[in-house]
């Protein structure tokens, strides 16, 4: 039995893991490198994906499924396995990617135009998008058992990162004993609305682990929200906005079900919010029809009222509506992506908003290295956005409580339920933060770790 590693290896991007095990070859996400990692994204497969006989999705976030487009146009054939929300939220998520894509590809081709060259090609479009969703496919139910064949299982639990998410727990029948394999996709916080606390595993041979925040502990939830609400008075005491950069899945849905329930304890200055993405609100929809995906306590809002509604809120799908946004100079939130700013709808409200000295940018989500988000947060005085220098005048605010990872108190607790196992190899997580997670995992629980390099392969 082997694991390579494509991916999110000394890096959080590009989640893509190989297993060969029992005569078959399973693939575990095929995510787009983001950030720095970027370029990869235009390196050959190392694999040949005519050999691929399963797809694991984990969950539908774009750098766990952001390159399918790409398996299948190169000759993917084989069974998808995931959970229904993952299906129906990667179709929008592969679409959007798509179609920015294409957009980046037509500016380009402007600016390539007058220096004489061609800019590259977009990694796939629409048409690749929609091939994906023609491949055999199997949705799986947390704790179902699916058979591979009869030496390989494997078996779904909650994640508790996004809705639908997976981590996958693996049996496989090999020198005449069971050997278990995990791989945790990406584990959630605690206590957050609308999706579950992440199930844990059972006792593990080998497991693959995040480590996204293996160096820090999260403010508690609570803790978090009345910072959030502390942005929206600072701002609008002094007439200004609260510009949210959000990724359009999860965070998004997210921030409506507190800023309900700021409204609902009048809380909530009065104000306009506008959630300025297109994908966001058609990833609605599909949170409205996975009510059994829910938590206990946003199941129990959902029979009374839409969880994600409250008044004088806006959904701007049209460019013309987006652009009048900037015509609103105080008492607005306005949550658009992307969540990294590394492009969007967010930028055009940045070139509005950042210079103000009365408005306030709140981070909710991860800031990878090389993006601009990474940039503002580490205190850079000034970013380029459109060609033109602004200056980082609002207050920035970076509230890392709503973050779907989670801390490195909730990793090693998951941990711990797989009870010692051989191995365990840290993943998705920048690599200084998975060396103090490593010494963390030595220290509290004993167990052996393995930090993989990018394309290495280690036998299990």
């Amino acid at each position: 039995m082997r694991v390579s590693f494509f991916g999110a290896a000394k890096g959080v991007t590009g989640s893509c893991f190989l297993l060969e095990a029992s005569g078959k070859r399973i693939l575990i996400d095929c995510g787009m490198f983001q950030g720095l990692e970027e370029e990869k994204n235009y390196q050959p497969l190392p694999f040949d994906p005519r050999t691929i006989d399963y797809l694991i999705l984990t969950h539908a976030h774009i750098d766990h499924c952001g390159r399918l487009p790409l398996l299948v146009k190169e000759g993917f054939k084989g069974t998808l396995l995931c959970t229904e929300p993952t299906y129906k939220i990667a179709r929008f998520m592969l679409l959007d990617a798509a179609k920015v894509m294409y957009e980046n590809y037509k500016t380009s081709l402007k600016k390539y135009a007058r220096i004489g060259k061609e800019p590259r090609e977009p990694l796939y479009d629409e048409h690749d998008v929609l091939d994906v969703f023609e491949l055999p496919k199997k949705f799986l139910k947390y704790g179902e058992k699916f058979s591979i064949s009869s030496h390989l299982k494997v078996t779904f639990k909650d994640a508790g990162h996004i809705l639908g998410s997976s981590f996958v727990e693996f049996e496989v029948y090999e020198d005449g004993r069971i050997k278990r394999v995990v791989f945790s996709g990406d584990l959630g916080n605690k206590n957050k609305p609308i999706v579950n606390d992440p199930s844990y595993p059972e006792k593990a041979d080998y497991v693959i682990m995040e480590s996204t925040y293996g160096d820090r502990l999260h403010k508690s939830f609570e803790d978090s929200k009345m910072e959030l609400l502390d942005a929206i008075n600072y701002a609008f005491s002094r007439d200004g906005n609260v510009i949210i950069p959000s990724y359009a899945l999860e965070r998004a849905q997210e921030i409506l079900y507190v800023l309900r329930e700021f409204h609902e304890k009048n809380l909530l200055p009065r104000c306009q919010i506008f959630l300025d993405s297109p994908l966001a609100i058609n990833l609605l929809k599909v949170f409205l029809s996975s009510v059994e995906f829910y938590d206990e306590e946003t199941k129990k809002v959902f029979l009374e009222k839409n969880p994600f509604m409250l008044p004088n809120l806006y959904f701007t799908s049209s460019v013309e509506e987006s652009k009048a946004i900037n015509s609103v100079r105080s008492n607005a939130i306005i949550i658009a992506g992307s969540g990294m700013l590394t492009g969007g709808r967010i930028l055009h409200h940045l070139k509005y908003n950042l210079w103000r000295e009365e408005c306030a940018l709140v981070f909710v989500g991860y800031q990878p290295k090389g993006t601009l988000g990474r940039k503002i947060v580490d205190g850079q005085e000034t970013v380029n956005i459109f060609g033109e220098e602004i200056r980082v005048a609002a207050k920035v605010y970076t509230i890392n409580g709503f973050s779907s990872h989670a801390d490195q108190e909730e990793l090693l607790e998951w941990l711990s339920y797989t009870q010692n196992p051989s191995m365990v190899y840290l993943i998705h997580g920048e690599e200084e933060k998975m060396e103090i997670l490593k010494q963390k995992i030595k220290e509290r629980l004993g167990f052996n770790v393995y930090i993989p390099n990018f394309m290495e392969s280690v036998e299990l």
